[in-house]
């Protein structure tokens, strides 16, 4: 593809991600000006407009800085994610909300660290796995797993469940595709998996709503009531919906309306028939981006739009796993769509990034070994000597 298009996506198809988020992102706010009704006096609807401003200004900046100074700049990222997933957890810095400790007011509105934490993860961890790959076994795979559980550790202190499941899965997807052995990971996965189950059997909250979801009719007064009301929004929406604003879930029946429980208020006004088009949408956008990231040039930025990716993907699946009754509740927003300042910037922000790495891909050379004589099909492959990593087309 070439012309000025070409210029900002890598392929034909890559112009399809910026649709696809734009479509995504108004039906949230036309959903959202009906949650919010029963919040007027919160102007959910207007924050969020404000927080899409500020989103769509990050989205162009992290589109367009130049990737050398994003691999320069990744450590000091990656520490400064650190520091600040430590001072959320200090009384006067973080704000405690519902429990947990997740937040930092920020002026116009609380910032959730762990966002913030997403984007600088991705952008140095890849690092990590190249460096850690000329070492012996044993420590090519506990270095990489050691700064998975550092971030893993410091967001259950929060504590954030969902947020840690979300750093497990992408961090061990990453091992995965840079080539460690897939038996040894489904091993560490198992072992990771029971100590996760083992924590959330010792929290008392947690261990509730793992109880109340295996048996959601029997504690629909109780601990399954959000789920009863999100599935009850389901069934009454019928295939065309009510019509916007009209919906009984957002009238104080389903908290949450406006966030995490959103796409259930979704189905209700506007159909199941429109459900469906909206989580086609994302289907779309995960097949584009999966697309797009295999076919990236070098290890590090296939490895970095890898778990940009997987963020939004895994984020994307378990809110809709858990609205639809197939997970128990989680604290997950869905992308483009709830309401929420923090997610929409780093949704937003990963999908410049995305679009950044996927151009500089393609139509640099970013070869960071010049001594490299890999080739495929006649041009040259930057590869790095000891990584099992192999071009994706």
């Amino acid at each position: 593809m070439g012309g000025y298009a070409g210029y900002f996506c890598a392929s034909r198809w890559a112009i399809l991600i910026p649709l696809c988020v734009a479509f995504l992102n108004t039906v949230g706010l036309l959903v959202l000006s009906s949650a919010s009704l029963s919040f007027v006096r919160h102007n959910y609807l207007l924050r969020q407009v404000a927080w899409l401003a500020l989103a769509l200004l990050c989205c162009a900046c992290s589109a367009f800085l130049p990737v050398n100074w994003l691999r320069k700049n990744a450590r000091l990222m990656y520490a400064t994610a650190i520091l600040l997933l430590v001072a959320v957890l200090i009384p006067g810095i973080g704000l405690r909300i519902n429990g947990s400790r997740r937040w930092i007011h920020m002026g116009i509105g609380n910032f959730q660290v762990s966002e913030y934490a997403k984007i600088a993860f991705c952008l140095y961890f890849p690092w990590v796995l190249i460096r850690s790959a000329h070492r012996a076994f044993l420590p090519s795979l506990l270095i990489p797993l050691a700064h998975i559980g550092i971030f893993a550790s410091l967001l259950l202190m929060e504590p954030d469940y969902g947020s840690t499941a979300l750093f497990l899965l992408t961090g061990m997807a990453l091992l995965f595709l840079n080539g460690f052995n897939a038996r040894m990971l489904f091993t560490c996965g198992i072992l990771v998996f029971g100590l996760f189950a083992l924590m959330v059997v010792l929290n008392p909250i947690r261990l509730g709503r793992l109880l109340a979801f295996m048996d959601v009719e029997a504690t629909k007064t109780t601990g399954s009531y959000q789920l009863w009301q999100g599935l009850v929004g389901f069934r009454s929406g019928g295939p065309l919906g009510v019509g916007l604003g009209n919906g009984r879930q957002q009238l104080f029946f389903l908290p949450e309306a406006h966030t995490d429980f959103i796409f259930p208020v979704l189905a209700e006004e506007l159909g199941y028939v429109f459900a469906l088009l909206v989580i086609c949408a994302y289907v779309l956008l995960f097949i584009i981006l999966w697309l797009e990231t295999f076919r990236m040039q070098t290890p590090d930025l296939f490895l970095a739009a890898n778990g940009l990716s997987l963020f939004l993907i895994v984020q994307i699946a378990i809110n809709l796993c858990v609205v639809m009754g197939l997970l128990p509740t989680k604290g997950i927003a869905l992308p483009f769509i709830s309401y929420g300042g923090s997610n929409l910037v780093f949704s937003y922000g990963a999908i410049g990034l995305l679009l950044n790495l996927f151009r500089t891909s393609y139509w640099e050379d970013l070869s960071w070994d010049p001594d490299a004589t890999h080739t495929r099909n006649g041009a040259p492959m930057p590869l790095v000597d000891g990584i099992n990593f192999k071009r994706r087309n």
